[in-house]
């Protein structure tokens, strides 16, 4: 896993999971879905940040309110935590 991310990072890979806020995710299935996609993209932020981008364009006004979720959510993750996971 990528040494250090922030919460950006967190929150922008976990918006490109099929996670969804009404799964009502406690933080450790937060942490794993992060996990899972990372290794699925082969750790490629940019890959993700592309996903986010893609939805962005695709489905504007449902955006905000995902990536607010995704970023609170992200907030809930010890970035350290993932290599363990």
């Amino acid at each position: 896993m990528p040494t250090t991310m922030s919460v950006s990072e967190l929150a922008q890979v976990l918006f490109a999971s099929a996670l969804q806020v009404s799964d009502n995710p406690s933080p450790d299935q937060v942490r794993t879905v992060i996990a899972d996609v990372l290794r699925a993209c082969h750790e490629d932020l940019a890959f993700c940040a592309g996903c986010v981008a893609q939805e962005a364009g695709d489905h504007p006004e449902a955006y905000a309110t995902r990536m607010r979720w995704a970023l609170c959510a992200a907030h809930q993750v010890d970035p350290a935590t993932l290599a363990t996971t």
